[in-house]
């Protein structure tokens, strides 16, 4: 049978129904060896008969119940920011399900991309949407702003000592074709609610590099210009044309010959007597002895 990507498990707690804000919401309470635990349930429409079917097993057996569920996890940005569980409500079992019979209560199946991602610290499961025609074409027709949501994957956080293959960690200083191997694995895992983690429990299928197909949401919005395919030809650019500068010299004004020359500034020694200059035509007369 061919991989296909799949999270799907079984809890066992006390249904709690509320009305906040005129919304019915769903929660599952978890007793474990320390506290009791909460989780938010939520159906979507395809689920709602499930919906009905549980309302009325409760009322008729009480609201400790064992349900199927998807794993739904909310990553927050920041990888210091814990991780929040939530589970998407599939159904009940009363022990006539046979497609998790082979799971005991807060057993999961997880089948996924096995590696690392930026906002947990924790190596997940990736759980991608499976590729169809029927859901293909579906979500060709959602607007923009709902494909993303159609096509998120959930990242499941698995503690899993001694892996036999590593989980694929991203390294943006390498090239993509030296990026190391991304992995399918397919595990049965189990739930720890005090740690709000899922632990490896064992290996269902043999590891292997061979994805199956899955929806991946593109984000068109996001596409880079691609400036070696311009529309343009070099020649209709042409480089601006730059002059240099006309420097003009200050003119410089003639002598008058009318006006006499400046007189030349006398000269002193250093014991600041006036010295007669070599070229002074009128010379000092000399004192007769």
């Amino acid at each position: 049978m061919d991989n296909f990507f799949q999270g799907i498990g079984v809890l066992r707690g006390e249904v709690i129904e509320e009305i906040e804000e005129e919304r019915e919401r769903l929660y599952i309470s978890i007793k474990t060896a320390t506290s009791t635990k909460r989780y938010q349930l939520f159906f979507t429409p395809r689920y709602r008969r499930s919906l009905q079917a549980l309302k009325l097993e409760i009322k008729n057996n009480g609201n400790n119940q064992r349900l199927i569920v998807y794993p739904k996890i909310l990553h927050l940005p920041g990888r210091d920011k814990p991780h929040q569980v939530r589970f998407q409500l599939v159904g009940f079992d009363n022990g006539s399900n046979q497609g998790v019979a082979e799971l005991a209560d807060f057993e999961f199946k997880l089948a996924g991309k096995w590696q690392f991602i930026a906002v947990c610290r924790t190596p997940v499961v990736s759980v991608h949407r499976n590729f169809s025609e029927s859901d293909l074409e579906y979500y060709k027709s959602l607007e923009p702003d709902k494909r993303k949501k159609y096509a998120q994957a959930s990242h499941v956080p698995l503690l899993w000592r001694d892996s036999p293959v590593p989980p694929f960690r991203f390294n943006p200083k390498v090239e993509k074709d030296q990026q190391g191997e991304t992995y399918f694995v397919k595990i049965k895992a189990k739930f720890l609610p005090d740690r709000d983690l899922f632990g490896f429990d064992s290996l269902i299928g043999v590891p292997t590099t061979e994805l199956p197909k899955f929806i991946k949401f593109k984000d068109k919005t996001k596409t880079k210009p691609d400036f070696r395919k311009s529309e343009y030809k070099k020649s209709e650019f042409k480089k601006p044309e730059f002059k240099k500068p006309e420097f003009k010299k200050p003119e410089q004004s003639k002598p008058d010959p009318n006006k006499p020359a400046p007189a030349k500034p006398k000269l002193k020694s250093k014991n600041n007597e006036e010295v007669k200059s070599e070229n002074n035509s009128e010379a000092t007369p000399t004192e007769q002895s």
